[in-house]
């Protein structure tokens, strides 16, 4: 596939590079637009892929990044109580125009605009974790503590 050259995934480099982390990106024959396709393809557990879900501020408009665990499902109400904001589900345009990436493929890194981000506190009970890398056939693995240094977010319960 040569996804090395696609923009979105030499931004995920660059911004992991200028977090000094090294990210081997792997490319994927399938998509990994959903965390169980990406479990599926790369052979783990559900629970070890990343979800960034975005999330949109009724009020301010403000993004928020949320990095859960696959097998999780977002509380927006614990999510809007953390932001002090009512939030919203983002949808594919403003996700695009605030991440600079499309859905499925959105990294917790490289971002066209800075967001709040929160990581779900399950991800770090997990050896290793598999992220978007720019594209939703390309992802990267990392330890969960290296996932909380180069997203720079606050752990929380999201559940």
């Amino acid at each position: 596939m040569g996804l090395g050259s696609h923009s979105g995934v030499r931004r995920v480099r660059e911004a992991l590079e200028e977090r000094g982390f090294e990210a081997r990106v792997v490319e994927l024959e399938r998509t990994a637009r959903s965390a169980v396709e990406a479990a599926d393809a790369l052979g783990v557990r559900v629970q070890q892929i990343v979800k960034s879900l975005v999330f949109r501020g009724r009020e301010t408009g403000r993004p928020v990044l949320v990095l859960a665990g696959g097998a999780n499902r977002v509380d927006e109400g614990k999510i809007s109580d953390l932001f002090s904001e009512p939030v919203e589900m983002a949808d594919a345009a403003y996700v695009r125009e605030k991440t600079g990436f499309s859905i499925g493929g959105v990294p917790p890194v490289g971002h066209a605009e800075q967001s709040t981000t929160f990581i779900d506190q399950d991800l770090l009970s997990e050896e290793e974790v598999w992220a978007a890398a720019g594209h939703t056939h390309a992802v990267f693995g990392l330890r969960p503590a290296e996932l909380v240094k180069i997203a720079g977010g606050r752990v929380v319960a999201v559940k």
